[in-house]
């Protein structure tokens, strides 16, 4: 039974518990993070302070890195801060992101007229995550990633946005809709918008935790060493005792870029504490191809790459080694707007489209995707219909009138307005196509712009070499879905929906045009876009208790070892289930990151 005039929580939970949030909740994670505290402190083994090289070692210098390091430096604790890259790549992928943040009830969906709630987001994410694996065995693989589900959906109702507003974190005031679901109201997808993007994306959600690390590197708590590959962590006793591996030699390669791999010495580092925070697989063909669910039917021959090149996985199986359990490997997320980078950063760069509603869908052979495989619906259930279809890659038909205000590119360096905080570059939006839009239309492999509906299926033939799309067939297709502009009502599902997305006036300002048809000149000229399946994320990975401490296959922690952000599917081996909602990515960084470096600062004290 919950206590209304239970006692003052402890440090780290607010005494004004959101609606939907019990007390009980609540104390449940911060009861975690100091239960783990005291059975941590009997477990480390016996040996000097003065044979430690640190409290704490934390692997992976990335967003979820970063927090868990600035927690342990708060506490007092002396931190190494490992990773394989150059300082330059400091942040991870979170540096290249939009910068989307899931929130709740947020100041700035009531701005924009969303009526948003706790048991609202809880109900998306239920109906999101599917979690059917063993919720109510402690040794299930939804176990954990339920409990850390209802612990986020808590915190992103609660204090999550002031938390990061207290940084001097800010986000732009339209709220946007991601992920719009299958269909039913407690099936997959965001009922309201939630997805908050960060004035100055990316790299504005990086820089309050980057500084607070190196504010703590001048104060002597937090040594950065770069260029440490870790290849083993180190146990003694049945506990971890610290990591071990190669150096590489130094590099001045730029973020993103791949730096040398070339090994010029060896190196082993002792502490209490081990953090692995090292990201995911997304640059791992291999291992997303091994993984690769049968649900979402055969691997792709052909991708491109949403990460760059040292999100290799491969923490995951040497964190297993030391004990670790992984769950939900199969579990995982990908993008099926992808474009191939003219200018790329990384090998097989892909950047995402982030579409509005509006673009018509089409497979490789031209036949019309169907609901739910709509523009920014229902991703994954797309990716399964791209790879049924026999075929990598997909299309969108689509017009100038509709990219000019539908289409966003994923990354904080495609949207320079927002990411250098130029209010009048933003502004310029309203009256011009965004300039990075116009020059992936003009420079990039995946686009043909046309101004008739027969050159435009000859220029796609032509960049496939397949012959697969057929004039006329196409035509009856856009023929009909234009006649259902006619009317305001409609049986067409697309259109539906593009009108129900024009009565939410975050929308109607800035992510959808007003409803036209495709084959109007006025709206022109014709332009298609090849799509190609983008990977991404890792929803799986090592299961840990609220926390942040690593299980094992027993449902055990392995003493001294924890993990947070995705090389932890962001806490507990998938707290997305199935799905993601959207805007969590980040967001899980920062809550998985700032759990365990809090319980690993209480379980080192002294």
């Amino acid at each position: 039974m919950d206590h209304p005039t239970a006692p003052t929580p402890p440090t780290g939970i607010p005494a004004d518990i959101p609606t939907g949030i019990t007390r009980r909740r609540a104390l449940t994670v911060t009861g975690g993070v100091l239960a783990g505290a005291a059975l941590a402190a009997h477990a480390f083994p016996a040996f000097a302070a003065e044979s430690q090289d640190a409290d704490a070692i934390v692997v992976g210098h990335g967003l979820a890195g970063l927090v868990a390091t600035a927690e342990l430096a708060a506490a007092g604790r002396k931190v190494l801060l490992l990773d394989q890259e150059p300082e330059a790549s400091i942040g991870g992928q979170a540096f290249w992101s939009f910068g989307g943040l899931f929130f709740v009830n947020s100041d700035e969906q009531r701005l924009m007229g969303v009526k948003d709630t706790h048991d609202l987001a809880w109900q998306d994410w239920l109906g999101t995550a599917g979690f059917d694996r063993d919720v109510d065995d402690p040794k299930g693989q939804d176990h954990w990633a339920y409990k850390w589900a209802q612990a986020y959906v808590d915190f992103a109702s609660g204090e999550k946005r002031s938390w990061l507003s207290g940084l001097g974190v800010q986000w732009f005031p339209i709220v946007g809709w991601a992920e719009r679901g299958g269909g039913l109201a407690d099936g997959h997808g965001n009922s309201v918008p939630r997805f908050h993007v960060t004035w100055g994306t990316g790299p504005a959600v990086v820089e309050p935790f980057e500084k607070k690390v190196r504010a703590a590197v001048a104060a002597g708590k937090v040594t950065f060493k770069f260029r440490h590959r870790v290849d083993g962590i180190v146990t003694t006793g049945g506990a971890v005792t610290g990591v071990r591996g190669a150096l590489l030699e130094p590099s001045s390669a730029a973020r993103g870029t791949p730096s040398s791999r070339t090994v010029v010495g060896d190196f082993e580092l002792r502490a209490p504490v081990v953090i692995v925070t090292s990201g995911g697989i997304g640059a791992n063909h291999d291992l997303v191809r091994q993984n690769w669910p049968t649900r979402l039917g055969t691997p792709p021959k052909s991708m491109v790459t949403g990460v760059p090149a040292h999100v290799d996985g491969r923490m995951l199986a040497i964190t297993e080694r030391a004990g670790g359990r992984i769950v939900n490997p199969d579990r995982m997320w990908h993008y099926t707007e992808g474009l191939r980078n003219y200018a790329p950063i990384w090998p097989g760069h892909g950047i995402r489209i982030l579409p509005g509603p509006s673009s018509m869908w089409f497979d490789a052979t031209g036949r019309r995707f169907g609901a739910p495989d709509i523009p920014g619906y229902d991703t994954l259930h797309t990716l399964g219909s791209i790879t049924a279809s026999g075929y990598d890659y997909s299309w969108f038909v689509t017009t100038q009138k509709i990219i000019a205000k539908e289409f966003a590119l994923s990354g904080s360096e495609q949207n320079p307005d927002l990411t250098n905080k130029n209010v009048w570059q933003l502004l310029s939006r309203i009256w011009q196509t965004p300039e990075p839009i116009e020059k992936f239309k003009k420079n990039g492999a995946d686009f043909v712009v046309a101004t008739s509906l027969s050159e435009l299926v000859a220029g796609m033939n032509k960049l496939t070499g397949d012959n697969l799309i057929d004039l006329a067939d196409l035509k009856r297709q856009i023929e009909a879905r234009d006649r259902e502009i006619d009317n305001p009502y409609t049986k067409d599902t697309q259109v539906m929906g593009i009108r129900n997305a024009l009565t939410y006036i975050g929308d109607s300002l800035s992510r959808t045009a007003s409803a036209h048809k495709i084959l109007d000149p006025s709206a022109g000229p014709l332009i298609a876009v090849r799509l190609n399946i983008l990977t991404r994320k890792t929803l799986g990975g090592l299961q840990t208790d609220l926390s942040g401490r690593v299980l094992n296959a027993s449902g055990e922690p392995v003493p001294g070892l924890y993990a947070a952000g995705e090389v932890a599917g962001f806490g507990g081996g998938g707290v997305h289930g199935y799905r993601s909602l959207e805007g969590t990515f980040l967001g899980g960084c920062l809550f998985s990151g700032r759990q365990a470096g809090r319980a690993a600062a209480a379980a080192t004290a002294t």
